[in-house]
């Protein structure tokens, strides 16, 4: 299982970007991260200085949003929604890009939902709930 520490994820989150800028090559998953970067201008500068990225990472208590983990749950949905798993994800996730006109805005639903169940998990002591998180979605792309 791949599992990368927070300065890891700070990274590879800039490098995507520094690739971007300067046309290098880039994997699959570099590409799919840098659509996602592009869709949020307003962490490009942040995404410029790995730097200071590091070195952000011992500020406790920062109340701003946080891009890398804004565009680590971007990437978990997208591969949730590749792999379809939960099973009925992707459709919710599709139903509700379609209730919204914007995959960018049902990625940021979605990301709520899966914020809530990790949460969730976390003050009960218990796995994650899949159907809870599933359920909810499909709440979110179906209600009027």
């Amino acid at each position: 299982m791949f599992n990368p520490s927070q300065a890891d994820v700070r990274r590879f989150f800039c490098d995507v970007y520094r690739k971007q800028r300067t046309g290098e090559p880039m994997e699959a998953i570099e590409v799919l991260s840098g659509q996602w970067i592009d869709e949020h201008p307003e962490f490009h500068t942040a995404l410029a200085d790995v730097d200071q990225a590091l070195r952000d990472m011992a500020q406790p208590g920062n109340t701003e949003l946080n891009p890398f983990l804004h565009l680590s749950m971007h990437l978990s949905v997208s591969e949730q929604c590749s792999i379809d798993q939960p099973p009925g994800v992707r459709q919710a996730v599709e139903l509700l890009a379609a209730r919204l006109d914007s995959l960018h805005q049902a990625h940021h639903a979605a990301m709520d939902s899966l914020g809530r169940m990790v949460w969730e998990s976390q003050r009960s002591g218990r796995p994650p709930d899949g159907n809870a998180y599933l359920d909810e979605l499909r709440r979110r792309a179906t209600r009027d």
